[in-house]
């Protein structure tokens, strides 16, 4: 059969006419107008061995030309000539490129499966097993802060036991009991995306047993805190250091209270009028509000902080409109030369516990300044007594100690017991 049997204007013409049928333009082409349905282009072959025709559509008239239309049948005779069927290779062409588009769909959806969403999908899943929002915003921020953003935005199939271990070490030799938090909701995460086929194995728990070699071997409960004796001149040297950090470990000095408390304190929780400090039940360990009498070295800070953030009273500096992390307490004792000797905590909370029994402040005082719990649940149901003028001479006489202003004395607290009758 002759080629090129077909003129434009003759396709044009059947079309409009919708002369129905194939209407050969040669070498195997035809145009095919088929009842209602679009004209198009067809091939038609046979493969050998077989009887009937295969039509190959090439496509629609109105998407396709005549001489591109001619290209395509010329591509499929040299394939026929070949020993090849033009409709299977095209066939295979077509998975190919749909498991090509399929595997670029997984991998940018891998790719944005990242650590930090995984673990923001899972705290959310958890939310109603949390105490409280505290509890459920330090679960997150304990991540976001100590969890390199290199890390924490790669993609969780990504994530290897050597990256996790890189920053995970050095932080159980200076915060053993963060790392350790961190490194379990990381094992949470991830043991979380493994069941739902995102990760094939949970890095965290592999380093598990190699992180504990790094943790400080102490006993259970216990912090190591700087002497009493020596704190007036230490004082002295962190009161001299510029910078929010400094201000809150002072402060949380002077008011003995816990690092949490002090970092996520928040101006309206403030009266200096009164000077008191009022933490909310939820920002509590005990889950009740909790007064803290402010002395003037105490109240004097907040004077000076007032300005730096309108939210929080001790912002970063690094991260505007978040509050100070516990690595820049840390680092303020490092600078100092004191992280060897005192915990954070040892010299907020254990050094004053010390300096007040031993000045002969009643138990119950010093452990009312502390907001400890009653364990007596007996006792905690019928002591009600807040101790209010001996919490404010306490934290008065311990802000003049602190300052290197005087001794408490004894006498001043029986004066004020004589008061209260």
């Amino acid at each position: 059969m002759a080629h090129h049997c077909l003129t434009q204007a003759r396709v044009a013409q059947l079309i409009r006419e919708r002369t129905q049928g194939r209407h050969a333009d040669g070498g195997n082409l035809y145009l095919r107008i088929r009842g209602a349905a679009a004209p198009s282009w067809v091939f038609l072959y046979q493969l050998r061995g077989e009887r009937s025709q295969r039509e190959m559509t090439l496509g629609a008239v109105h998407s396709i030309t005549l001489s591109r239309a001619r290209e395509l049948a010329a591509r499929a005779r040299d394939e026929r000539a070949t020993g090849s069927d033009p409709l299977r290779k095209r066939e295979a062409k077509r998975q190919a490129e749909q498991a090509a588009r399929t595997a670029a769909k997984s991998e940018a959806e891998r790719e944005q499966r990242t650590l930090a969403r995984e673990a923001r999908r899972l705290q959310e899943l958890l939310a109603p097993t949390f105490r409280n929002y505290k509890h459920a915003q330090q679960w997150i921020n304990s991540l976001e802060q100590h969890v390199p953003p290199a890390v924490w935005n790669k993609s969780i199939a990504d994530v290897t036991a050597a990256e996790l271990l890189e920053f995970l070490q050095p932080l159980y030799v200076a915060l053993p009991e963060t790392a350790r938090r961190v490194r379990m909701r990381l094992d949470n995460v991830f043991d979380d995306a493994m069941m739902r086929g995102l990760c094939a194995g949970n890095p965290a728990a592999a380093i598990k047993k190699t992180l504990t070699k790094f943790s400080a071997k102490r006993k259970k409960g216990s912090f190591a805190a700087l002497p009493y004796p020596r704190l007036p001149v230490f004082m002295k040297d962190l009161g001299a250091m510029p910078g929010a950090a400094p201000r809150a470990l002072e402060f949380g000095v002077l008011t003995a209270a816990r690092t949490g408390e002090i970092l996520g304190m928040q101006w309206p929780e403030v009266d200096l009028r009164d000077g008191i400090w009022t933490i909310p039940g939820e920002r509590m360990k005990g889950g009740e509000p909790h007064v803290v009498y402010l002395s003037a070295r105490a109240a004097d800070i907040l004077e000076r902080v007032r300005g730096l953030d309108q939210r929080y009273v001790f912002p970063s500096a690094a991260r505007p409109g978040n509050p100070l992390s516990n690595m820049a307490l840390l680092m303020t004792l490092r600078r100092l030369a004191a992280a060897s000797e005192t915990t954070v905590h040892g010299l907020c909370r254990v050094t004053f516990s010390t300096w007040a029994n031993e000045r002969g402040f009643r138990p119950d005082v010093i452990e009312a300044c502390l907001a400890h719990k009653e364990r007596d649940r007996v006792r905690a149901a019928y002591n009600r007594a807040k101790f209010d003028a001996e919490r404010k001479q306490l934290m008065n006489d311990w802000g003049l100690f602190v300052s290197g202003a005087r001794q408490a004395s004894v006498s001043n607290l029986r004066e004020v017991r004589a008061a209260q009758g």
